[in-house]
C-alpha cells in the first residue's frame, strides 16, 4: 500500500485502487501502525477517481527531515577522498566503524520538494551531486511506519574543504527532494531492495548507478533510535539512511540535468536541476 499527498487531498493506494482520506497528513503520520490503519480503510472505504499523478506533492508537512552519513562503504571512501586535503580523511572512517551514527538536520517539511519539482545546486559550489537514499518515515514515537525516496543534494567541494562546513553543503534552498509517496509496510524493506539513479543531460545518460540495501551498514531501527534518543518530534520525522551510489569525482551536476531515482517497492522520484 502507498500513501500519497496531492493538491486534491491525501490518498491511499491499495491493489490498484485509490481511496481519498479525510484525515490530515500529520494525523496519519501519528499512527504507530499506519499499515494496519490503512488496511482497515482499504477494506471498507469507497473507491475514488480523484487521484491524479500530476498533482502529487512531497509526502511531508510538519515533519522534520534528517539524514544519516557514511552508512555505505562507497560513501565512506568518497568522503575520505574529498576531505583528505583538509586533514579530515580519517574522520569518515571513524564514523563508519563507530557505534554512534552520523546524523544531521536536512530540511523542514515545507522546504522539501516532491517529484516533478526542481532541485538546486549552490551558486558558490563547484562540485555538486545528488544522493539517492532510502528514507524512513517515523511516527512521533519513533516507530518506522513507512518508507519513501530521498534525494540529499550535496555540495562536495564545500564539505570537502572542511567537515565543519557540512550544514552549508547540505542545507540550502532546493537541496531536499522526497517522494513520490510513502510505501507502507509492517516490516523493513527486503535487503535485496535496489536503489538506482540515472542522471540525464540533454536527454542522454550522464551517470547511472545502483546499490542494494545489503550494502547498508547501519540497522534502520538503530538509526531511528539514535535520532529520537534525546529529541522529540511532535509530528514525526523523515530520516534519510545514506547513499551507496556516488558519481565519479569528475562529475558535477549542471542546470537542466534530470535526476531519476528509483527504489524497489516505493517508486520513482524525478527532479530537474533548476
Amino acid at each position: 500500500m502507498k500513501l500519497f499527498r496531492t493538491r486534491s487531498g491525501n490518498f491511499l493506494e491499495a491493489n490498484g485502487n485509490y481511496f481519498k482520506l479525510e484525515a490530515t497528513w500529520d494525523s496519519l503520520i501519528a499512527h504507530d501502525d499506519l499499515y494496519g490503519h490503512a488496511a482497515a480503510i482499504a477494506a471498507s472505504a469507497p473507491r475514488s477517481t480523484e487521484f491524479h499523478e500530476s498533482e502529487i506533492l512531497a509526502p511531508v508537512v510538519s515533519q522534520e527531515i534528517w539524514a544519516s552519513g557514511v552508512t555505505y562503504y562507497r560513501s565512506r571512501n568518497a568522503r575520505m577522498e574529498e576531505s583528505k586535503d583538509a586533514g579530515g580523511g580519517t574522520f569518515y572512517d571513524r564514523v563508519y566503524t563507530a557505534e554512534r551514527p552520523e546524523l544531521f538536520f536536512k530540511s523542514t517539511g515545507p522546504k522539501a520538494v516532491g517529484t516533478g519539482a526542481p532541485v538546486r545546486i549552490r551558486k558558490d559550489a563547484t562540485w555538486s551531486v545528488p544522493e539517492p537514499e532510502m528514507t524512513l518515515v517515523l511516527s512521533p514515537r519513533g516507530k518506522i511506519i513507512g518508507f519513501t525516496i530521498g534525494n540529499d543534494m550535496s555540495s562536495r567541494d564545500i564539505e570537502g574543504e572542511n567537515p565543519l562546513y557540512l550544514p552549508q553543503a547540505k542545507v540550502y534552498n532546493g537541496a531536499c527532494a522526497v517522494g513520490p509517496c510513502i510505501f507502507l509496510s509492517n516490516g523493513l524493506l527486503p535487503t535485496s531492495t535496489t536503489i538506482s539513479i540515472e542522471i540525464l543531460r540533454d536527454g542522454q545518460p550522464a551517470f547511472t548507478g545502483a546499490t542494494a540495501l545489503t550494502e547498508l551498514k547501519r540497522d534502520p531501527h538503530t538509526l531511528a533510535e539514535y535520532l529520537f534518543r534525546e529529541m522529540d518530534f511532535e509530528h514525526g520525522a523523515l530520516l534519510m539512511t545514506g547513499t551507496g551510489v556516488v558519481p565519479p569525482d569528475n562529475f558535477t551536476l549542471a542546470s537542466g540535468d534530470e535526476i531519476i531515482i528509483t527504489i524497489d517497492h516505493i517508486g520513482t522520484l524525478k527532479n530537474t536541476v533548476a
